[in-house]
């Protein structure tokens, strides 16, 4: 919907923030002639059937998300398909440009054909000969599918993301597309059913738990533990892992309220409870990063140990703080005082926090190249972060300023700021950059190629936060 500009200035309400901007250069008609030619040659020459990856070769010969893929193959762990939809719909909130919101259903019906039985997603979605090998709720036809791949994945946003962006497809479309809002809701019974009767959630799963075999139990310290790795399937865990329940808790929150269905929301609290009961006792009194059943520390990978954790302990804290915002409950709030001061005993000489400390000793943790477990840090492998930045004042303040009443969002920032000339600069930006065909290149390495000299390649990512810097300008 477009409105007449009175006056050489118009006013955007952007993150909680009162921007003036000029009407002037670029032009409103450039941006949306940049937006529509960047989605129309994703979904004319990148997209697989509404779907998408992480990065692609200029040239579009190759293609990958966290693995190597094929040019029939989605991705859907973030950014990749529900990430690049919920930048069309975005543009469609912005322009009310139905091309736009097709854009969206188009990718949030590939999340459709990718929806496991099982009810959530895998990493991938396979459209061409090796969708054989999974159990695709789409696929469904009466016949046996033992022996297919039917596993939904939590790990790293990914069922979440997805649901998420159907949940968003769904209400913008007042829950008129069948396929759409099916998929929703046997997603949402699915996940319902996964939970466990102390309110977590694993990494992984097929088919509910077995609740007899998972009692409520508060976490303690186990007497004995392997110091090895002892390559143990951990995919049932209870995890805090590369956020899991945090991604778990706000999915479940978002449905409540979308749906208006209090067993959503009650999911939530019942993953908040859970969270209380796995507080460690002293003198540890954080998280760790899973659990097994008996509520003890646990090996993950093989260099993620049995521990109590400064990473995901931080993000445990939001997650509370983020219960208390969404329900007002202050028993959410109770496990962060203890927490917070022990993270604070516990910060290393450079300020930061280890990953890992060992189990009652509070020792840091650490492992060398070759995976051996020790106290030493100066031989650390490259693809993890075994020391993690401490973000404890900002919890503090956000504890306080929570505990005195106000309860806007976490990371809502105090101040009104003047943006105007950023959102210019990037609008300008984000044109010039964009290629004839409609493409923003980039400079980068992809998992295929041969070499390490990085070539021209396309980024998902890179397209995400264009369209969102364009449609907020």
């Amino acid at each position: 919907m477009h409105y007449p500009v009175k006056s050489a200035y118009f006013v955007l309400v952007l993150c909680g923030f009162a921007i003036t901007l000029p009407a002037a250069d670029p032009q409103r008609a450039e941006v949306e002639s940049a937006m529509r030619k960047a989605t129309d040659f994703l979904r004319q020459q990148v997209s697989v059937q509404g779907g998408y990856l992480w990065r692609y070769s200029s040239d579009l010969r190759q293609r990958e998300g966290e693995a190597e893929a094929s040019a029939q193959t989605a991705w859907v762990q973030p950014p990749g398909t529900p990430s690049v939809g919920e930048a069309f719909l975005q543009a469609y909130k912005i322009t009310q440009d139905k091309y736009y919101l097709d854009a969206a259903q188009e990718t949030a019906l590939a999340l459709v054909a990718g929806q496991l039985e099982s009810g959530g997603w895998d990493y991938r979605i396979e459209f061409g000969e090796d969708r054989s090998r999974y159990f695709y709720r789409s696929d469904a036809d009466g016949h046996s599918h033992q022996g297919l791949r039917n596993v939904t994945t939590l790990d790293d946003n990914t069922t979440q993301a997805a649901l998420r962006f159907l949940m968003h497809v769904d209400e913008v479309q007042s829950f008129g597309n069948p396929q759409i809002h099916d998929a929703v809701r046997h997603a949402l019974t699915r996940l319902l059913e996964a939970q466990y009767p102390n309110g977590a959630w694993p990494q992984r799963f097929s088919q509910p738990p077995a609740a007899e075999m998972f009692p409520v139990l508060k976490a303690s310290f186990p007497d004995t533990y392997p110091e090895s790795f002892p390559s143990a399937d951990y995919r049932g865990f209870y995890t805090f892992n590369d956020n899991t329940l945090s991604d778990m808790i706000a999915t479940m929150l978002e449905a409540g309220k979308i749906y208006d269905r209090p067993e959503y929301t009650e999911a939530a609290k019942r993953a908040g409870e859970f969270i209380l009961l796995a507080q460690m006792p002293e003198p540890q009194p954080a998280w760790a990063q899973q659990y097994n059943a008996r509520m003890h520390p646990a090996w993950a990978r093989k260099f993620e140990p049995p521990a109590v954790t400064g990473g995901e302990s931080q993000g445990v804290i939001k997650t509370l703080m983020m219960l208390y915002q969404q329900t007002g409950e202050a028993r959410f709030l109770s496990p962060i005082p203890a927490a917070l001061e022990y993270l604070e005993k516990s910060q290393l000489p450079n300020g930061k926090l280890a990953r890992f400390y060992e189990l009652k000793t509070n020792r840091p943790l650490y492992f060398t190249k070759q995976y051996e477990l020790t106290y030493d840090d100066r031989d650390l492998p490259t693809h993890y972060s075994f020391q993690v930045n401490s973000q404890i004042p900002q919890l503090r303040r956000e504890y306080t300023r929570l505990l005195s009443g106000q309860r806007k969002d976490i990371d809502q920032g105090d101040k009104q700021i003047d943006m105007s000339a950023m959102l210019v600069e990037e609008a300008t930006r984000c044109i010039a950059q964009m290629d004839e065909r409609g493409a923003w290149v980039t400079s980068g390495l992809l998992r295929t190629q041969e070499g390490d000299e990085p070539q021209e390649i396309l980024e998902m990512r890179v397209f995400i936060q264009n369209m969102n810097a364009l449609c907020q300008y």
